[in-house]
This record gives C-alpha cells, sequence and structure tokens, in this order.
C-alpha cells in the first residue's frame, strides 16, 4: 500500500494516546512519505511541510489505528457473506488498520499458496493491512498438522483452528513444538465439542426460563487447562483466543504467575454484553462462545484492566441474512463487530472502568506485539497508521452505518459516545466521517 502521491498529514494541537511510549498528551502528529515523521509535544512547534492536509486536532484524540487479531471473512468462497474489500471497508470506519484474518474460509488457509492468495487479494483490493493466519490442521479436520515452516516462511504471523478447538492432546503437543521452534504463535478457541453438545447460549436460570439448552462453562475451562499445561510442557507461545467466564482468567494469571510465554484475548461482545441481552431470543447474540452471566462480564473487564487479558478484539464473524433468521437454537453463531470494536469499548472509558491508555493498549501495541508487526505505535520512524477519534461525539448505530455485507451485529441501534473521524493506513486517508 503505497503512500506515493499523498500529501503529508498534519494533525495540530491534538491529545496524542499512544501506549507504545506511554504517551497521554496535546501534541502534534506529522506524517509524511507513509511515515509518521513526529507525534508529540516536541512537534507542537516544529512547523508544517510543505502543501500539508492540515487537521485542527483540538478537542479530538489520535491514536494509533487499531489492530484486530480475530476477523472472519468469507473470501474465499464464502463472499456473500463477506470479501476482504468490504471487511476492509468496515474495518476503516472503525479505526481498525490492521486485521489478522481467520483460516475459516473455502478452501481453507493451511497451505502457503492459499495464504498467499489472500496477501495477493488483500495487496489489490484492501483499504487496511490484511494479515492472514493459517490452519493449525490441514482443512479444520483436527487430524493433520499444517505445515508450520513453510507457511511462518511465507509471512503468517500466527496459527489457529479459526472457530473450532482441537480435541487431540498429543497432536496439539507436536503442533506447539514445530511452532515453538519456528517462534511462532498458537491462537486457540477453547470451546469443547462434547461438552458444548447441543447448547446455544449459557447455562443456567436464564437458558432454563427460555428452553433452551446450555454450554457449561466448564465446555471453556477444561481444554483451556489443558492447553496451558501442554504450553508449559512444550514452551510455545499461547494465545487464549477468546476467554469469557471469570474463571478462564483466574486461570490465565495462575499460568502468567508461573512464567509461561501465554497471552489472552477477549471479544468486544463479552466485555459489553451478558446473556440477559439474548432476550426473546435474539439472534445476533447468539454467540460462541456464549454470552455469559453479568458477573462473568465484570470479571472480563477486571482482567482486561488489570493485564491478565492481553488484547480485545471484534471477533467479526458475518452471517447473511438466511442463517440468522431462523429459531435461536438453529441460527448460526457469531456478529460482526469491525466497525463497534473502538465505539464500544469506549463504554469502558468513559464509565470509568477501564483506563483509556489500558483500553487504546489492548487494541494497538499489545496485538501488535502479539503477531509480531511492525504496527500500533505512533513512535517516529514507524507506519503512518493512525485513528482521528472524538472521544465524546455521540452516535447512533443504525444498521445503514453498516459497510459489512452482512448485518448481524450485536450492536444494532447501539448509542455510543466516541466516534472515529478519520482513519489513516500508511500515511492515505481510508475513511472519513460524514459531517
Amino acid at each position: 500500500m503505497s503512500a506515493a502521491g499523498e500529501r503529508p498529514l498534519v494533525v495540530e494541537r491534538a491529545r496524542i494516546v499512544d501506549p507504545a511510549r506511554g504517551l497521554d498528551a496535546v501534541g502534534t502528529v506529522v506524517a509524511r512519505d507513509g511515515r509518521i515523521a513526529a507525534a508529540g509535544p516536541e512537534a507542537l512547534n516544529q512547523g508544517r511541510p510543505e502543501g500539508a492536509d492540515v487537521v485542527d486536532g483540538t478537542g479530538l484524540t489520535v491514536i494509533p489505528g487499531l489492530v484486530d487479531a480475530r476477523v472472519f471473512i468469507g473470501e474465499p468462497g464464502g463472499e456473500h457473506r463477506e470479501t476482504i474489500a468490504s471487511a476492509s471497508d468496515a474495518a476503516a470506519a472503525g479505526g481498525v488498520t490492521s486485521i489478522l484474518t481467520m483460516p475459516d474460509t473455502n478452501p481453507v488457509i493451511d497451505d502457503v499458496a492459499i495464504a498467499e492468495f489472500v496477501m495477493r487479494t488483500a495487496r489489490d483490493t484492501a483499504r487496511v493491512n490484511v494479515f492472514p493466519a493459517a490452519a493449525l490442521t490441514k482443512g479444520l479436520a483436527g487430524r493433520e498438522m499444517t505445515e508450520i515452516g513453510l507457511l511462518a516462511g511465507a509471512g503468517v504471523r500466527a496459527f489457529t483452528e479459526g472457530r473450532k478447538t482441537l480435541s487431540d492432546p498429543a497432536l496439539l503437543r507436536r503442533i506447539m513444538t514445530y511452532a515453538r521452534d519456528f517462534g511462532a504463535v498458537v491462537m486457540h478457541e477453547t470451546q469443547d465439542a462434547a461438552l458444548t453438545g447441543r447448547g446455544v447460549m449459557n447455562e443456567g436460570l436464564y437458558a432454563s426460563w427460555l428452553g433452551l439448552p446450555g454450554i457449561p462453562g466448564e465446555a471453556e475451562i477444561i481444554p483451556l487447562e489443558r492447553d496451558l499445561r501442554l504450553a508449559a510442557l512444550t514452551g510455545c507461545r499461547y494465545h487464549a483466543a477468546e476467554i469469557s467466564l471469570g474463571e478462564s482468567a483466574r486461570v490465565v494469571a495462575a499460568a502468567k504467575a508461573r512464567g509461561l510465554a501465554v497471552s489472552a484475548g477477549v471479544s468486544i461482545n463479552h466485555l459489553s454484553l451478558n446473556e440477559n441481552d439474548v432476550g426473546q431470543y435474539r439472534t445476533f447474540f447468539r454467540l460462541s462462545p456464549p454470552l455469559r452471566r453479568e458477573e462473568d462480564r465484570l470479571a472480563m473487564v477486571e482482567a482486561l484492566a488489570d493485564g491478565t487479558i492481553d488484547v480485545i478484539v471484534s471477533s467479526h464473524d458475518p452471517q447473511d441474512a438466511d442463517d440468522k433468521r431462523r429459531p435461536f437454537a438453529e441460527a448460526e453463531p457469531g456478529a460482526i463487530g469491525l466497525e463497534t470494536l473502538l465505539s464500544a469499548a469506549l463504554r469502558l472509558h468513559h464509565s470509568g472502568a477501564v483506563p483509556l491508555m489500558r483500553l487504546i493498549e489492548a487494541m494497538t501495541s499489545a496485538p501488535a506485539a502479539l503477531l509480531g508487526i511492525d504496527r500500533g505505535t505512533l513512535k517516529p520512524g514507524a507506519p503512518a497508521d493512525l485513528a482521528i477519534v472524538d472521544l465524546d461525539r455521540p452516535f447512533l448505530f443504525t444498521e445503514d452505518r453498516i459497510r459489512s455485507r452482512s448485518k448481524n451485529s450485536a450492536f444494532e441501534n447501539a448509542r455510543f459516545a466516541g466516534e472515529v473521524l478519520r482513519t489513516v493506513v500508511s500515511g492515505r486517508t481510508v475513511y472519513a466521517a460524514k459531517d
């Protein structure tokens, strides 16, 4: 994504929040030739490059472009749900400048040719940076390990089974050993299929009231504990892709206290919503993992604030209308989330639950470090990926705002305070809000 021919960008007198440098101060950001030339108080009186696009940032906040480490895209094979291009449009509107795409496509991203196809398509059609994750096993079938070394050599940043959980501990141990040798990160969702069974929402009193089969918390906790034991055994870099329970956070915290190279993510859905939002069988709230009790949501917020949880993801999972307009138990799980990731997260800032610096870190420098990419910071010399945000601007997230091809948002008609006004990737404006 070249910045050739782009005018320099200067954002003056803005609040700059850059967790990678511990910076939260009023200053000026200067982007030139696709890179950050300056960003901080020291740039306030440096002058402007000739021909620069100058933005008065008074009352606005500049943050690094968000890095979303869990994004499902239909392409290849499911373009009716989402293409790389449409996902990138949605990402740009939400201030997201880098996405890690999951391998759950058709064909599955399980060899170098498919990974290179996604990278090439992204270069040709995407407005944001796209990094494909590859499958842990061929065809996501849970039987034969993919060529981790070849895929890592081709630029794949992470390995995951996407929505699936490996049941064979011997196979997972072998995969972790190979991943360790190649410095790759294993990202795993822990939802035991046998324990999940026919369950469609969190097991408990509310599921009983609705007459819906429940999913016990043990379906998440047991495979998570197993994975952490295997990570200790192999010494691999392990990332719990999406935890949702207070007990899961305690298990991760204990593993970190033992010095293991482990990290954890949480979806914005599980920081914002609970099982009561299912309401009268609202299928946009059928998710995996399921929405939990309010006590668990609060535990996720606390774990994010204290650093037990490292990153926030959108878990963007587009499903078409035919797959969602069904009885709750028959609807496909998943919700889109790229456009609402930041605004929903800012609720935690406005409520005082999570400091703004920590919140932005979990969506910028932390996921960038996890993936080993030079993004998520405004340090001089870094790619000029940034978002200009009005932290207090109210708006209603109506369906007509949605840029994703699918409309299954868990935040439809939600009221937010905090809107992205402009998104810049490698010095190029890829999104600008309408006045």
